[in-house]
């Protein structure tokens, strides 16, 4: 006897969400016994997978006050829309993914105008950081959320104690494609030979005008390593101009088919801090981090920040594995020391990979089931468990 489809209604607003979406869609329609009707918010993948969507996400990808404040009209108006259909249309569960100023706030709207039994039942993916600031941001969603799928093992403890239901699902880079990447093809595709450094300038363009001088100062004083820079074609020319009075070899690519590759052809890599260190980790890069913000910034940040560490894996190990040269000893002089025996091998690289090997097994790459599948499991069996 057929079942009539469940409802599943998600919402991402980003193209990371979008990536997330479409693995969570694809490991529900394998794990469900039931036929599967999408709806919601999400980018090209996501349709791919089956999914309707309201409408266009590109104009919600926004971050920073000064992006959110000329479109806050807009921004809210889109919130009304999305949470009226989902009360229109009696979704049976609502996976919000990242994106918390969008995604929250639609969850938080719906549960206010929808009564048990009625009532969706209210997921999310991707934790807030409160480990890092604002931890009382745990009690506020736990109010009007049913479940939560966390990307690190440390992060449920959090939620739990505030009795919302989290899992550790694992980080998606497992399903990217980086632990099955092959540095050597890279590394013949563009006759690379000798010792690589990789340089990894982040993905916006603020980023790269606030790090470019300090990355390639520290890149002078390597001149006989050949240079690796993976990075996205709208930001290849600015790069490229950086870059330019080096007498370093450089290999800059922008097709993210050969991104894992680059990677695991560096020997060792220097990155603006962020999602870069836990990739750079997973795939068994010994690197360095660098970070610096505006001073008036920088000084708030150290009054809210709850952690030691900006670098997720030294986050997770509760201790530096990866150098951290952030703020002040943002310079090519302090970087430099750190990042030479990481090149050349000893005590110091043999150290940074024995710990890195952790990193992979806490974020899920050890499990049987991949984090999307584990996604899935948590969400079928929310739906089960709630009346």
């Amino acid at each position: 006897m057929s079942r009539d489809p469940l409802h599943v209604f998600v919402i991402a607003v980003e193209p990371s969400g979008d990536v997330l979406g479409a693995h969570v869609m694809k490991a529900l329609k394998e794990r469900s016994d039931q036929p599967i009707h999408f709806t919601g918010l999400g980018g090209a993948l996501m349709q791919e997978q089956g999914l309707k969507s309201l409408f266009d996400i590109s104009d919600l990808a926004v971050m920073g006050l000064a992006e959110v404040l000329p479109k806050l009209k807009f921004i809210l108006k889109k919130i009304k829309q999305t949470s009226d259909y989902i009360l229109k249309n009696k979704a049976d569960i609502v996976l919000s993914i990242d994106g918390p100023d969008f995604t929250l706030r639609v969850q938080k709207r719906i549960n206010k105008h929808f009564a048990p039994p009625q009532r969706p039942r209210q997921i999310h993916m991707v934790a807030p950081t409160v480990w890092a600031w604002r931890p009382g941001r745990a009690k506020k969603i736990a109010r009007f959320l049913d479940g939560l799928i966390c990307l690190f093992d440390f992060e449920p403890p959090y939620f739990k104690q505030e009795g919302l239901k989290a899992v550790a699902a694992g980080h998606p880079v497992i399903e990217s494609g980086a632990l099955e990447a092959d540095g050597d093809t890279f590394r013949q595709k563009y006759g690379i030979e000798g010792q690589t450094l990789g340089l990894f300038f982040g993905s916006r363009r603020g980023e790269i005008k606030r790090h470019g001088e300090v990355i390639t100062q520290t890149a002078a004083l390597f001149p006989d390593v050949h240079l690796i820079i993976p990075t996205l074609p709208h930001l290849k020319n600015k790069i490229e101009e950086i870059l330019a009075g080096l007498s370093n070899q450089i290999t800059i690519t922008t097709d993210q088919a050969e991104k894992w590759h680059a990677f695991k052809a560096c020997d060792a890599a220097l990155a603006v801090s962020g999602t870069v260190g836990l990739e750079l980790a997973v795939c068994q890069v010994p690197h360095v981090i660098c970070y610096k913000m505006n001073p008036l910034s920088w000084m708030i940040a150290k009054r809210v920040l709850k952690t030691d560490y900006a670098h997720l894996a030294n986050i997770m190990m509760n201790c530096e594995v990866v150098p951290e040269f952030i703020q002040e000893r943002c310079t090519a002089p302090s970087i430099a020391p750190a990042l030479k025996p990481l090149l050349t091998g000893g005590s110091e690289r043999e150290k940074q990979l024995l710990e890195l090997e952790n990193i992979g097994s806490r974020i899920g790459a050890d499990d049987t089931e991949t984090p999307s599948e584990k996604a899935a499991i948590f969400l079928l069996e929310m739906n089960a468990r709630l009346p």
